[in-house]
């Protein structure tokens, strides 16, 4: 051989073995250059919930998926609905959002502004994956159309541990053991009650009032299907009375505040209880104060024995076509039960499945699950979180709710007759 020869053949050696180090590396460049991001349009800002959608996001990225967040903050999703329309009509749609309630979801539906996840569901076997209530909740004219991510319950009465060892008292479990409760705080010096009067946040306290004066038949009858005689009912009138008492247990003067501000005061010491969705115990979980060390949760009084739900909920935007595999990839990683576990786990919700991994949960969340697993009789929609009614009709509501508990030149009977009249009007529209 010669001289020439042998040196060609040691170079071509070494560009080969160079080429096999560096396949792995190119390998993983290509990869990276055809992952497909995805716009998710959604509302979630707080520690706990930037938490999770960091978890999601990992996760995703081993689908070869990026989660780019496009976030309207405000934390009850008013602003949300907004940008999400405007953004379609300017034809500058998400690949995603977050789209909560059913109803909402299945005006989209019919205007042909979502992808079905038909195929989707079905080989990720939703019908025996996912709880019966929630695979009805996605679907609209036999098609699903939304991926659940997590059930929230919203009458969830939190207690500093501490504060209420401190007078020797229990959680309240009646409105007559909460009076009781309430005034030996006050009585102590304490403040009773974390509450914003944020519009939200005083209709979701209001919709907890009504489920434990009148149950879940009169709540339905009122916010489901919107029956006229029930808006002149007594147990309305007693739910809005307490609404305005409970203001006496509120610091004044009256502040609207991010639900976080009111979750903080309540672990820090401020205030002795507080009634939120248990989005609130992820919140406080991830500030590092521990359910059952600093803080505690029972049901609202009256209500032990129902769940009032709101679903955080994920729909496909229709497009051109170009995102249908990765939207599909999207919707069927978060409903696998790895993520379900440990997406609600940081979110303080439990998974939409039919058998999750309940060594994953903790307390509270073991007990929300075994209740909202009994079934359609203990399963109640949050008309403030969108899932018993229309935008437009909740929007009313809460409005009318919130004028009432902020102006107290509105009587209870002017109170029940306007949403009477918002019940009226949006059942003829």
């Amino acid at each position: 051989m010669h001289r020439s020869d042998t040196a060609r053949g040691g170079v071509s050696v070494a560009a080969s073995r160079l080429a096999r180090l560096a396949l792995p590396v190119l390998l993983a460049a290509s990869a990276a250059a055809q992952a497909q991001t995805l716009q998710v349009l959604h509302w979630w800002n707080s520690t706990s919930e930037n938490k999770a959608i960091s978890l999601l996001g990992e996760r995703l990225r081993d689908d070869n998926l990026e989660w780019k967040s496009v976030l309207i903050p405000g934390g009850s999703g008013v602003g949300a609905s907004i940008v999400l329309k405007s953004r379609v009509l300017a034809g500058q749609a998400p690949q995603v959002a977050q789209l909560n309630g059913p109803v909402t979801q299945g005006e989209w539906a019919d205007l042909g502004l979502l992808h079905d996840l038909d195929a989707v569901a079905e080989a990720g076997k939703w019908e025996r994956l996912l709880q019966p209530s929630l695979m009805a909740m996605v679907q609209r004219r036999g098609h699903v159309i939304a991926a659940p991510l997590g059930i929230h319950r919203i009458n969830t009465l939190f207690y500093n541990r501490k504060l209420l060892a401190r007078f020797n008292l229990a959680p309240p479990q009646n409105w007559a053991q909460f009076e009781r409760v309430a005034t030996r705080l006050q009585q102590g010096g304490v403040a009773v009650l974390a509450q914003s009067s944020e519009p939200w946040q005083i209709a979701t306290l209001f919709e907890t009032l009504v489920l434990a004066e009148g149950g879940a038949q009169f709540y339905g009858d009122l916010f489901v299907r919107k029956d006229a005689r029930s808006f002149a009912d007594p147990r309305l009138a007693q739910a809005l009375q307490r609404l305005r008492a409970m203001k006496k247990w509120i610091a004044a003067p009256l502040q609207e505040r991010p639900w976080t501000d009111s979750a903080r005061q309540l672990a820090e010491g401020g205030a002795a209880m507080m009634v939120m969705g248990d989005f609130g115990k992820g919140e406080l979980n991830a500030w590092g104060y521990a359910l059952d060390g600093v803080f505690g949760c029972v049901a609202v009084p009256g209500t032990a024995e129902l769940f009032l739900y709101d679903v955080d909920t994920l729909v496909m935007l229709a497009g051109d076509g170009a995102d249908r595999r990765a939207q599909d990839k999207l919707a069927l990683a978060v409903t696998s039960p790895a993520i379900q576990a440990d997406y609600n786990q940081i979110k303080g919700s439990i998974p939409a499945l039919r058998n999750p991994d309940l060594a994953k949960m903790d307390s509270w969340s073991r007990a929300s699950w075994k209740l909202y697993a009994r079934g359609s009789a203990v399963q109640v929609p949050s008309l403030t979180h969108r899932m018993a009614t229309d935008e437009l009709t909740r929007d009313a509501m809460v409005g009318a709710v919130h004028r009432f508990f902020v102006t107290d030149t509105v009587s209870v009977a002017e109170a029940q007759r306007q949403l009477a009249l918002i019940a009226a009007a949006t059942s003829r529209k």
